[in-house]
């Protein structure tokens, strides 16, 4: 009868660990990833496509705010995937149950369960995916997991209005003291609990070094290492070729700054210019995120050429032929920060085609996407 016996205990252990306080406890952590991941993709899509009346007043400062928002986003979105399936395990037997619907109220919780199930599942693997640039579906992906996101929190507030009697009756009995734990459960469900912390602080940990560059020796997962790159050390995500932009797209380069008093510069015009040097990191919205020392004419500097009034808003053109970022509008706020430079070196070289040669913008705060190379034209608004 041992046998029998150790698997009868077995089961019932594995049962406990199904029950709703294993799938609250996870479900808080999971909460908190996902609150988070929302809010700093929120910042992270206005920025990369502000809404009309934010499209000038966007913030240059802090320098390192994208860095921090952004890598947040992708740090607790990687964090919440086995967050994510250690839930869906101990939820999964009350997936199946029978009869499937039993009254209105069911219903109800059903449909907010398979809304948040799917659209999390697809909003946090299609982010995943993307961190590693690969797309294997036919559709855009920022418009989509912008839209999930919405559908996502939608999904949660109707599962959470649907079980607020069970979660209030819950809280009760919890804060009267008479919630108490079956004989031996407690330590199954803190082993479990543990493993699942560890997954979670795992994959974190060897992934966050990609933005976090202290802890970039433990960068064993990411798809990006921050001191990886064609120029120094800086990783880059679109190179020269992809965009069309060779030697030949370049060797009668002109900037040309369009404004009251428009004008153009040959690039030794343009190194002849004042320059200034601006330490500033550069983050993409794949997570990835590196410092470097910038060398190069002040924005503002080519617009009070041009007659620009101080609130215009610029409009940035690049040399390359195709791609979703290569016209994008700056804002007068990056546009007049002292910091934002029409580069011509990174830490101390000539850029490189992959980096932007003959130029490129640099600002704070801004994200990578909109930090235009091969620029060709300044246009005032």
């Amino acid at each position: 009868m041992k046998f029998p016996l150790q698997r009868l205990c077995s089961s019932l252990r594995d049962i406990r660990l199904h029950d709703a306080r294993t799938a609250t406890a996870i479900g808080r952590w999971l909460g908190v990833a996902v609150a988070v991941c929302f809010v700093t993709g929120l910042v992270s899509h206005y920025e990369q496509h502000p809404p009309g009346w934010l499209g000038n007043a966007l913030p240059s400062r802090p320098v390192w705010g994208y860095r921090v928002s952004q890598g947040l986003h992708v740090a607790t979105g990687i964090a919440a995937v086995p967050l994510l399936l250690a839930k869906l395990w101990a939820v999964y037997p009350r997936l199946f149950v029978w009869p499937a619907l039993r009254s209105v109220r069911h219903a109800l919780e059903r449909l907010s369960v398979a809304v948040l199930v799917a659209s999390a599942l697809l909003e946090l693997f299609t982010g995943l995916l993307n961190s590693a640039q690969w797309y294997p579906w036919p559709f855009s992906f920022v418009p989509v997991h912008f839209a999930l996101a919405w559908v996502l929190l939608g999904g949660l507030v109707l599962h959470l209005a649907v079980k607020a009697p069970e979660i209030r009756a819950h809280w009760r009995l919890h804060s009267a003291g008479t919630l108490s734990l079956p004989a031996g459960d407690g330590p199954d469900r803190r082993s479990l609990l543990r493993a699942v912390g560890a997954a979670a602080g795992a994959v974190t940990l060897t992934t966050v070094g990609q933005s976090v560059t202290p802890l970039g020796a433990l960068d064993l997962l990411a798809p990006r290492h921050p001191g990886h790159g064609t120029q120094g050390g800086l990783p880059i995500n679109r190179t020269a070729a992809l965009a069309g932009v060779d030697a030949s797209a370049v060797r009668d380069w002109r900037l040309r700054v369009d404004g009251p008093r428009p004008y153009e510069l040959t690039l030794d015009e343009l190194r002849a210019l004042p320059q200034r040097e601006a330490t500033l990191p550069i983050s993409c919205v794949e997570g990835w995120s590196r410092t470097a020392r910038w060398t190069g004419v002040p924005v503002r500097d080519l617009l009070d050429r041009a007659g620009a009034p101080p609130g215009a808003l610029i409009r940035v053109t690049s040399l390359e032929r195709h791609g979703a970022y290569r016209v994008t509008e700056m804002a007068h706020t990056y546009a007049r920060d002292p910091l934002t430079l029409l580069a011509l070196r990174v830490n101390g070289e000539v850029l490189s085609f992959d980096h932007g040669y003959p130029a490129r913008v640099i600002a704070p705060n801004r994200p990578g996407v909109l930090q235009t190379k091969w620029v060709s034209r300044l246009e005032v608004l």
